[in-house]
């Protein structure tokens, strides 16, 4: 068999998302160095002109042509790389399809999807075809979820090596972000809210903390959810709801799942945002729980959607730009509790905006560490998460490239 062309295709490269994406890749990756990349969507035209926005670092950056629906020329995509990078969400409308053919050809494949019931399918439907061909699949390699998910390796390491054991109970906690919401993102959500509302057996998956685990996983532990304000002894403040957790946390307990259970089998994992320590903190938790549900409820309503799509929500291409971008961050703290009350707190920071310039930093250095670091040998086919699959290798490449730190604060 010849060796692929490319290392690495970014699909969806004209989306919001993938023309960051390929902007941090120019800027780190030139053509005609180690990375051999490539950009495809389904117009040439508008390929052209995001290949055009980079100027020099342009020259070199091959063209690939391919509609999401027509298998055929992603087949012919996929059989040219070594890896495929997607953007193209919402990915339970546009996503099945290169998932299928990935899974098929054996090519390796990552992305920014959040979509839990679409995950839960495309594990469902394609893992045995990614095992048996050797694509590794990973899907949510963008803020939701890899400073959840290596930041929770990262905790359980630190523990391995301070007290010989896993920590048994994990939080995380938000403690500081700015950063804005494209309308790929809003989409996604309205989507996900909308198959919950149709579909009884959609809503009963995307309660279910343990969904993507696999079935003979043998989890059984109630597991926590800041739904309403908590009152967090170990950050000494209240607590409310955090969005991502819905998509964080599952990935996270399919960490341990996959791990074979080495956080432990009663191992639990929730997230919240920390809001401060008085009385108004409390009320604007309420606030944030009332202010949740009432969205989700809104977006689940045909005339309220209707509303909020052509009035409020951002359309989708439109998002944050370039100074808002660079004036983003977040800080994330976690605790871990060990033996005899023993206590582990940690952090990871991002120096973007999370949503966007942050996310497209961490998709292209996972996309890149499939692509060249993990040997097939050390990874089979399947499909991973973010810390099982690429581990310390990808901390590294964060740390180095990306503009995050993981940090042991006691």
């Amino acid at each position: 068999m010849s060796q692929p062309r490319y290392d690495l295709v970014v699909y969806g490269a004209t989306s919001f998302v993938g023309q960051i994406l390929v902007d941090y890749l120019a800027s780190q990756y030139s053509a005609g160095g180690k990375l051999k990349w490539a950009i495809a969507g389904r117009s040439r035209e508008r390929l052209e002109r995001v290949r055009e926005s980079l100027n020099a670092a342009g020259e070199g950056v091959d063209l690939l042509v391919a509609d999401a629906a027509d298998e055929a020329a992603l087949e012919q995509l996929c059989n040219s790389t070594r890896a495929v990078v997607s953007t193209v969400g919402p990915y339970a409308l546009y996503g099945e399809p290169l998932v299928r053919v990935c899974a098929r050809t054996g090519t390796d494949y990552c992305d920014l999807t959040g979509e839990v019931q679409w995950i839960r399918r495309m594990i469902e439907r394609y893992e045995d075809h990614a095992k048996r061909s050797g694509a590794r699949i990973v899907h949510c390699c963008g803020f939701d979820s890899i400073p959840s998910d290596m930041g929770v390796h990262f905790l359980q390491q630190t523990a391995q090596t301070r007290w010989g054991s896993p920590a048994s109970r994990v939080k995380m906690r938000v403690h500081a972000i700015r950063g804005g919401m494209s309308g790929g993102t809003v989409a996604s959500m309205v989507n996900a809210v909308r198959e919950a509302t149709r579909d009884r057996e959609v809503r009963r998956e995307m309660a279910d903390p343990y969904s993507l685990c696999p079935p003979d996983h043998g989890f059984s532990v109630r597991q926590p959810n800041v739904n309403r304000p908590v009152r967090d002894e170990e950050f000494q403040a209240w607590a409310g709801p955090f969005i991502m957790a819905a998509i964080n946390t599952r990935v996270v307990m399919r960490s341990n799942a996959l791990s074979g259970a080495a956080w432990g089998r009663d191992f639990r994992y929730d997230e919240g945002m920390l809001l401060g320590s008085g009385w108004k903190a409390r009320l604007g938790a309420w606030g944030m729980s009332l202010g949740l549900g009432l969205f989700v409820a809104a977006v689940a309503l045909p005339p309220t959607r209707w509303l909020l799509a052509r009035f409020v929500l951002p359309k989708p291409g439109e998002g944050p730009g370039p100074e808002a971008r660079e004036r983003g961050f977040y800080d994330l703290r976690f605790a871990g509790h060990g033996p005899e009350d023993a206590l582990i707190r940690t952090r990871v920071t991002g120096d973007m905006d999370p949503g966007y310039g942050s996310t497209a930093k961490m998709l292209g250095e996972a996309a890149v560490c499939l692509a060249l670091d993990v040997p097939q040998m050390d990874r089979p086919g399947g499909f991973w998460t973010p810390s099982t699959c690429f581990g310390e290798r990808l901390r590294e490449r964060l740390e180095q490239h990306a503009g995050l730190k993981f940090e042991v604060l006691d």
